[in-house]
């Protein structure tokens, strides 16, 4: 009797020693879509499109490209993992096993607390939207008080963490509707954007080369302004991995997460790129302030005029919803995977899946509060967009490190084997690696270097904010590690209750038949 396809994806699980627990209902187009609405076009293009025209004028656009090549890199190796290992907590089980328990623990702490920091950064992007739609949304003073914009933030972002904790605490098959739908909305209200701003370019994609005079001061000249202005395509490009930490809940994994981490990057670099530069070439004028303090949210009004414009803004905004959506539903699988290796503290309690809702609740309600907690700190800060932004986008690039530079290590001494009939980079896999490597080095440099422009840029002027990303990453990095390998690796181990010697009831007909069905 033949092994069905639950069977055989369930005994890759055995590898690491844990028996199956989440349900399988994935299929090839939920995978896809997690992996896209992490990276969520709209997001991260309307988000940061001020910050990267500020600082670096039209010309900033190269950095998208830029940042495409050196993930894509790391996509690729991530790719090769994902047919190997697709396990729950991605990040936290590949650096386990290409490097060692103590390397794995610290990428996954490092991406636990950077998607925590994530949620609370993709949700400050309601107040860049919704106050754009209707002043109504602008709930503290006019938007002109010192505190006023950092305090609505808040207030807007609180709210939707409240619906992405109740959205995951009531399970996959719910989560994976409302990001399924979503996706297809973003998919569609992208495509629509970039023709109607195709519609009324009035000027040539020589935009692309004009700096704006934005070098003009800097110590590196207008290379200085473009490493500063980069950092809005960074921010963007990440989060590919949230298709092969769904693994667990998906049908045929090994195949089908390799090809979403690759197509949901492609998808994002075309779409994202196309959709800056038709900006660029559409806008009435690449003068004035606006397009420094609004970005994309004015590029739309400006082009389409006050209803159609609004009506896209919309569409970000469900974007804006189902990325938060995702960040939270992936590090749910990462504190679930670390959780059952005993490796954070009450782990049985975030361990354990709900038997109604057939996911991990605690870490759902647990992660909410903790973003909302981050909110709270920042709530008369003035600069929370960039710093809270910048601190996660570093400790995910970290993470992202910790996973690529043990596997190169493997790839050198020969002990890398990828999954055999499945994804690999066969001969390219070293020349791949060294890149992904090599990448990840700089743009982790160029994130921390703690320049005024990136964490310092307005009043109130302290060093702490301008050293704020070092002192944190260092704080969390070096703190973490002390506490695990003085107290948590003593610990460390799967717990009794999800190890494999103890299997699963077998499923009843019923979900068997639902989830062949699905």
């Amino acid at each position: 009797m033949h092994p069905t396809p639950n069977e055989r994806d369930d005994a890759e699980l055995e590898e690491f020693g844990y028996r199956p627990e989440l349900k399988r209902t994935l299929g090839n187009f939920h995978t896809f879509a997690a992996g896209i609405s992490y990276i969520s076009i709209l997001t991260g293009t309307f988000q940061l499109f001020y910050f990267g025209y500020a600082n670096g004028g039209p010309a900033y656009w190269w950095s998208w490209p830029m940042v495409f090549v050196g993930q894509f890199m790391v996509a690729l190796c991530f790719a090769e993992l994902a047919a190997r290992y697709p396990v729950a907590g991605s990040v936290y089980n590949w650096a386990k096993k290409v490097g060692n328990p103590h390397v794995g623990w610290l990428a996954g702490w490092m991406m636990l607390l950077a998607s925590v920091v994530s949620i609370a950064a993709v949700a400050l992007a309601y107040q860049l939207t919704l106050p754009q739609i209707s002043s109504f949304f602008q709930f503290v003073g006019d938007g002109t008080g010192r505190y006023d914009v950092a305090t609505n933030a808040v207030i807007l972002a609180a709210v939707l963490i409240l619906f992405t904790t109740l959205v995951n605490a009531f399970g996959v098959k719910l989560m994976a509707r409302i990001n399924t739908a979503g996706v297809f909305i973003e998919l569609v209200a992208t495509v629509v954007l970039i023709v109607l701003f195709a519609v009324h370019v009035v000027r040539g994609p020589q935009v692309v080369t004009e700096t704006a005079h934005t070098g003009d001061g800097q110590s590196f000249g207008y290379l200085g302004a473009f490493l500063v202005a980069s950092l809005a395509s960074a921010y963007v490009m990440y989060g590919f991995d949230t298709a092969a930490s769904l693994g667990e809940e998906s049908l045929d994994p090994s195949r089908n997460a390799p090809r979403a981490i690759i197509r949901s990057i492609i998808a994002s670099f075309v779409l994202g790129g196309l959709i800056l530069i038709l900006a660029l070439m559409s806008v009435s004028s690449l003068r004035g302030e606006q397009l420094s303090s609004d970005g994309l949210q004015y590029v739309v009004l400006d082009v389409l005029g006050p209803t159609a414009g609004k009506a896209m803004l919309w569409c970000v905004l469900i974007a804006v919803t189902v990325c938060a959506l995702a960040v939270h539903t992936a590090a749910i699988r990462l504190a679930f995977a670390m959780s059952r290796d005993n490796n954070l503290p009450a782990a049985s309690l975030l361990a354990r899946v709900s038997p109604r809702f057939q996911t991990p609740v605690a870490p759902a309600v647990i992660i909410g509060v903790l973003s909302l907690a981050i909110l709270v700190v920042n709530i008369r800060q003035p600069q929370i967009f960039t710093v809270v932004t910048s601190i996660g986008i570093i400790m995910i690039y970290a993470a992202y490190l910790l996973v690529t530079v043990p596997m190169l290590i493997a790839r050198l001494r020969g002990t890398w084997k990828p999954a055999e009939g499945k994804f690999s980079l066969g001969r390219w896999g070293l020349p791949v690696n060294i890149l992904a490597v090599l990448w990840g080095v700089g743009m982790t440099v160029n994130l921390l270097w703690p320049r005024a422009a990136v964490y310092n840029a307005a009043a109130p002027y302290h060093w702490y904010l301008r050293w704020g990303a070092v002192l944190f990453v260092g704080l969390i990095a070096g703190g973490g590690f002390a506490y695990y390998w003085f107290v948590q690796r003593h610990r460390t181990g799967v717990l009794a209750e999800h190890a494999a010697q103890s299997p699963a009831p077998p499923a009843p007909a019923a979900d068997l038949e639902e989830v062949t069905t699905s």
